[in-house]
């Protein structure tokens, strides 16, 4: 068998071709015989392979010429080449994203658990003043140091005095240069009690909606805004395109509390009216569950049960907001005469204005006629919590965790 070394031109059947006209004759450029022109079982792309990975044609040739005299029969063998190391996409390694995180007054032990809760969260303050006419006198401190950092603001709109000064600082922070810019407003407390129903009704809900969507947009993009539990469905429809709302719920702190029930294999969910089960049922379709509604009877606005079977079991009411409570007390009142063991109540808002919390008394583990045997309350409403804090049957379940994870969206 003739080797490449000895091979003659027609030893591959064709004729050296020439020289293609305006190529260089040059002897460094002209095939040796030491070179091993490719066979048809060697693939072309060998020697390219090689090439680019050896530092060009030179190393090439000089890496086959080696190759034919070490293997002992002349044929070319392209070498092993090493494969390429693949770049690890951005997203196959969770991130995390420090955040500086500014307050309200009233948000500031939410703020201090939402800062224990994650290291990445770093606490700022706001100096909150007025000037002697009553108007905001605000200051943000550090203003330089933030530049390109990501940026959030745990807002309460509690009562319209305290909107204005607020809407002051959110709309001031995303100019700052910063690389993001979240708004964490907890409960949208407008249109809680509005019904759009004759010519001249004004839709405050859909006004205070049009602010938050006029918040100016940072480096990032548009500013993100975190609402939990929102009233009405529409509402979430009421934002522009200029910001991101992200609608969270507090529904799975109280699963979460649920579970460590004694009796938690027994609970029954039940909904006051039609609206709190279309709002609710999809996250708590695992439970049993009644239905109640309201029917007018001369005056009066009656509590009853539409559907469900609440005997013999722990019933938690679930709704979103509770203001006067007087149809959270009705439902109580028609579920122990059904025969409950137990009522209990939930809701995220705990607004209670006039102090109407008073009404709410602990069972005493005397039965559901006396009063409820437990009522979870999230904290997005400051006042509240520090009026029922330590009051049975008030059980305070902390947005606190949802809230350091929506931060890190």
């Amino acid at each position: 068998m003739a080797t490449a070394a000895s091979a003659s031109p027609g030893a591959f059947g064709a004729k050296t071709p020439a020289p293609a006209r305006g190529l260089s004759t040059h002897p460094a450029l002209t095939p040796s015989p030491a070179f091993a022109w490719p066979s048809p079982r060697t693939p072309a792309c060998g020697r390219s392979r090689a090439s680019l990975h050896l530092g060009g044609v030179g190393a090439a040739s000089r890496s086959s010429r080696s190759a034919a005299a070490g293997n002992g029969t002349g044929l070319h063998v392209p070498p092993t080449i090493a494969p390429l190391a693949v770049p690890k996409m951005a997203g196959s390694m969770k991130s995390h994203k420090n955040v500086l995180l500014f307050y309200c007054e009233e948000m500031r032990d939410l703020a201090q658990q939402v800062v224990a809760r994650n290291d990445d969260i770093e606490l700022r303050s706001i100096s909150w003043r007025q000037f002697p006419d009553g108007y905001p006198n605000l200051f943000i401190s550090n203003a330089h140091n933030i530049r390109g950092q990501h940026v959030a603001f745990l807002a309460s709109f509690s009562s319209p005095s305290v909107i204005f000064e607020q809407l002051s600082v959110i709309y001031n922070l995303p100019k700052l240069f910063i690389s993001s810019f979240t708004l964490i407003l907890p409960f949208f407390p407008t249109g809680t009690s509005e019904r759009m129903e004759d010519e001249g009704d004004v839709a405050t809900a859909f006004t205070l909606a049009r602010f938050l969507s006029n918040i100016p947009i940072s480096r990032g993009g548009p500013s993100s805004l975190v609402i939990f539990d929102i009233h009405a469905l529409q509402e979430r429809f009421y934002f522009g395109d200029s910001v991101l709302p992200c609608f969270e719920s507090g529904i799975p702190l109280l699963k979460s509390r649920l579970q460590e029930l004694p009796d938690s294999h027994n609970i029954t969910i039940a909904f006051p009216d039609d609206g709190a089960w279309k709002r609710f049922y999809k996250q708590l379709q695992h439970f049993p569950m009644v239905v109640c509604n309201k029917v007018r009877e001369g005056e009066q606005r009656i509590v009853r049960i539409k559907e469900g079977d609440p005997r013999g079991r722990h019933v938690v009411i679930v709704d979103d907001l509770v203001q006067s409570g007087g149809t959270l007390i009705e439902c109580q009142k028609v579920l122990a005469a059904h025969g409950a063991a137990k009522v209990s109540a939930y809701v995220t808002h705990g607004i209670f204005p006039n102090n109407s919390w008073e009404k709410f008394q602990h069972d005493n583990g005397e039965g559901p006629e006396h009063g409820l045997s437990h009522f979870w309350l999230t904290d997005s409403c400051p006042l509240t919590v520090n009026a029922v804090k330590g009051r049975r049957p008030f059980e305070i379940l902390s947005l606190a965790g949802p809230i350091a994870s929506a931060l890190q969206i």
